[in-house]
This record gives C-alpha cells, structure tokens and sequence, in this order.
C-alpha cells in the first residue's frame, strides 16, 4: 500500500471537498489528486531518485510528498533555515535528488552542482490542470517497504540521522490512529509546524485521509495564529512548545475568544507544567491534547487526552494528578517497554529506557542500517517510567543523564521542581565538568517577567523539595534557553557555553 491511497480514497469519496488553505491558494481535493499526477509525471521524466524540497511548506508540502509516491520516488523535506553549506552536505547523502526550492532558497542551493526547480514554477496552477485525477494513468507499482520519506532528525547532539520511513510505517500510523472521513464537514485544522518535521508530515496524511482542511501558517507568528483560529473557523490546532508559550502570552495581553478551536494538541518536547495549567485556564472549554513521538515512530506513538488533561488538574489523588505531567498511553497498534541498564524490563514504577515496537517503528536509517533489536524493538534513548494505568512518563535523554559523586540524576526531576519556583519562567537543568564531583549541577533559568530571583534562594528552595545532592551547585540566568525552531531545547549549547565548572 502507497501512502498516496490515502489520498486517493478521500478524492473519490468527496473530491470537492476543500483540502488546503495556504495563502490566498485554496484546493479541493480533486485538484490536489490532479496536481499530484501532474507532478508525478514530471518527477519520472527527471529521471531523479529522490525529491528533495527547501521552502517553508504550505500547499507544496502535501503536494510533493503525494507527487513524489505516485512517481515512485522517496521524498525528504529539509530544514529551510540551515545554511547553504548544511544543506549540501544533507543533500549529498541522498541518491540522484531533484532539488525543489522556494523562490526565496533558490540561489542559497546554485552550488549544489545540480539543478534546483522553482517550486513556484514547478508545477502548473490550479487552472491549468484538470479538477479530478486520471484513474487510467500509468503509475509504478510500490511496495509497502519501499522508502515514502527520509527525514533527517535534529542533530541537537550529533550528526543528523536519515531515518527512512516506508509507505508501510505510515500508513499503519495513520490508519491506525484515524478513523476514514471521520472529521465533520466544517472541521479544519491549523498547522504550523514546519514542514521538515515528521508532525508535519503526518498531519498532511492523517488530516487529508481524516477529511480535515488542512489550514497552513507558514511562517509563525502569534498574532496571526490567533486570526486565522477566528477567521477559518479553525477546530483543531497543533503547536510546539515555544509556540504554545507565546500564544498564551498573546492570549493574556488580549481577545481570548476562539469558539470554533476544540483541541490544540502540543508536543515536540516537554512542555513547563505551569504553561499546562495557565493554556487550560485561558481556554477552559479547549481539550488539550499531549502527542509524544519521534520521527523514527513516523509521529506519535503517545497521547494525553482532553480527558486525561481535565481529570489531572481537577483530581485530589496524587497519582491521578501526577499524570498531567504524562504524555498519555500508547495509540492502538504501539507496544511499550522501560528496560533497565542490564536489558530487562522494569516494573511499573521504575525508570529505565524506553524500547517502541509496532508497525508504525521505522526499521532504519540511511548509511546505518536497522537499530531495532532481534524481536523488533527500537531503543529510543529516552529515559521513561510507565506507571501502573499505563501513563508514559518522560524524563529526558539518556545522554542528558548527570552523574554526580557517582550518583545518576535525570535534568527532568530538578526542572519539574524549579519550573514551579514562581519567579521562574523556564529552566534548564545541565551537568558540566567538575575537578570535584565529576559532573557539577547548573541550572538556567529564564525569569518570570520582571522578577529577578536571587540563586540562593532558588537552590533553598529546590533543597526543601529533593535531596541534598539534586541541589544545583550553580544558578545561572539567561532571557531564553537555546532551542530548535520545533521547541527542543539544545542543552549542548549551554555545556559548551558554561562548562566546565567554576567559581562565580
């Protein structure tokens, strides 16, 4: 199964539907089913083994990446705000790529020895091409294991990895988390997340195959999120961290009204309990929604529910209030296990590292090969505890452990207590070289506005709440914490900012 049959079941079921808002460009489905044929063909007389695409997304990210599975082709969106030399060197990792820029990233890629189409010009206009698809017209056949799409993950510690995802991994992640044309006739999401990134990509499949018009902010910008939510009648939304932040600054500072907005779904990485809690009392009758994945899972494998989100804040039961800090239970279809150093699986309760097994899992990565273990479980490096109700909890990176005096502390258990300090807008929690301990303990705090905290006092305060040893040995401020444009925070950056250990 190609992932291109999702769109071929909703073009047949509804084709003059409204799929995509970008702009000023609105398309029904029929005419993003034609426009994909039309650039399917010019994608196999390229010649090309790979499509490749720099811009900023909108209606040219469902395009191309439907275009390019009629063609046959393995499609991999990049990171637009890389430099020239970065996405060479990306580049040049994939087989025969045809280059598929916007005007504005045209030239930045002149260098690349090949020849780079202007996706402006690429493909015709809506007017130019005929409403409905051709169902006669000759297309490859695609195995199931065949590549859709390569994704390169961050490279926030290393060197980015070409997780190569197949039509199989897909569609079992959206036919296994979406139910067909299940979307009302007026329903509409937001998107605003890039288009290099696996939300992105999912929520073009899942939405389109859903029945959803898909709404795109290219680039973001509160102010303008918050009009098109009124102006599309906008009833779903997802956002990263960073977005979520300063939306609900925009929300505090004026109109809070959004009465279509049912769900606004965040995720990316953790996001500060208190902006959980002040998003649910700014927009009381919107579900919140947690979605926990990772690029190799082909999007989310993790959900907290409005449901779960409510009974959380509102419960007198500490173990049922402890969940808004979860990302929820596995969707149908994902198995879950938390292993401990030694490769077994812990108990309810423990923390280990979090092993993903199900349909959805890719099998590997480019220039690597597979990583899942002999029964199929990929390891996510992901330090996690699954409670006994099945609620995941995640408590950051293997590789952001601190090891201090011998004693291994996880970042997560020092920001979950600081990021309460109400002086503290956001913290970050690093280990750096240390002559002493090995490893000392630095916390980065952004203020809260117009507060200025005094260290002491936050290191009391955490020593009140956590033993003596998860005290930070140094207290730092910054007005923000270095981040990718998706919200993950690039803890690398303050090690080489503030390590090794010294005096202040």
């Amino acid at each position: 199964m190609s992932i291109s049959l999702l769109l071929e079941m909703s073009a047949s079921t509804d084709p003059d539907r409204v799929a995509v808002v970008s702009g000023d460009t609105r398309a029904t489905v029929a005419e993003i089913a034609a426009r994909a044929d039309e650039g399917a063909e010019q994608i196999a007389a390229s010649g090309a083994g790979h499509v490749v695409y720099v811009g900023t997304g909108g209606i040219m990210l469902p395009l191309l990446l439907f275009a390019s599975a009629r063609a046959g082709r393995a499609f991999t969106p990049l990171n637009y705000r890389l430099g020239p030399s970065a996405l060479r060197e990306l580049i040049e990792r994939l087989p025969d790529p045809l280059i598929v820029a916007d005007p504005d990233y045209v030239d930045a890629l002149r260098d690349t020895g090949r020849e780079v189409l202007d996706s402006s010009t690429l493909l015709p206009t809506l007017t130019q091409v005929a409403t409905t698809a051709d169902a006669d017209r000759a297309r490859p056949d695609i195995d199931p294991d065949d590549i859709a799409v390569v994704l390169f993950t961050s490279g926030t510690t290393s060197r980015p990895k070409a997780v190569e995802l197949t039509h199989a991994n897909l569609t079992s992640y959206v036919m296994g988390t979406v139910e067909f044309a299940s979307a009302d006739p007026d329903d509409a999401v937001l998107i605003a997340v890039p288009p290099y990134h696996i939300a992105g990509v999912g929520a073009a499949l899942s939405n389109i195959y859903a029945g959803r018009r898909l709404v795109y902010l290219r680039q973001f910008d509160p102010e303008r999120w918050l009009e098109l939510v009124r102006d599309e009648a906008i009833t779903n939304a997802t956002v990263v961290p960073t977005m979520l932040d300063r939306i609900v600054s925009a929300l505090e500072s004026g109109r809070r009204e959004l009465p279509s907005l049912r769900t606004l779904a965040y995720g990316g990485s953790k996001v500060p309990l208190p902006l959980v809690r002040k998003t649910m009392d700014l927009l009381p009758d919107v579900g919140l929604v947690n979605a926990y994945g990772l690029t190799e899972t082909s999007s989310t494998i993790a959900v907290l529910t409005p449901e779960d989100h409510r009974a959380a804040r509102d419960s007198a039961d500490s173990t049922v209030a402890r969940r808004l800090t979860s990302v929820g239970r596995p969707v149908p279809g994902v198995e879950l296990q938390i292993r401990d150093d030694d490769g077994n699986v812990v108990r309810p309760g423990v923390s280990g590292e979090l092993f993903i097994r199900g349909a959805q899992v890719s099998q590997k990565y480019s220039d690597v090969g597979s990583v899942l273990d002999t029964d199929g479980w990929f390891p996510t490096r992901d330090i996690a505890e699954l409670d006994a109700d099945g609620y995941l909890y995640i408590g950051g990176r293997s590789d952001d452990t601190i090891i201090r005096g011998g004693e291994n502390i996880a970042p997560a258990e020092l920001e979950d207590v600081l990021v309460e300090h109400p002086q503290v807008r956001s913290v970050a929690v690093i280990g750096v070289e240390d002559s002493e301990w090995g490893q000392a303990i630095v916390a980065v705090i952004v203020p809260a506005a117009g507060a200025t905290p005094d260290p002491e006092e936050i290191r009391g305060y955490t020593r009140e709440r956590l033993r003596g040893s998860r005290t930070p040995d140094r207290v730092v401020f910054r007005d923000e914490l270095p981040a990718t444009p998706t919200g993950k925070l690039l803890r690398r950056v303050l090690v080489e900012e503030l390590g090794p250990a010294r005096a202040e």
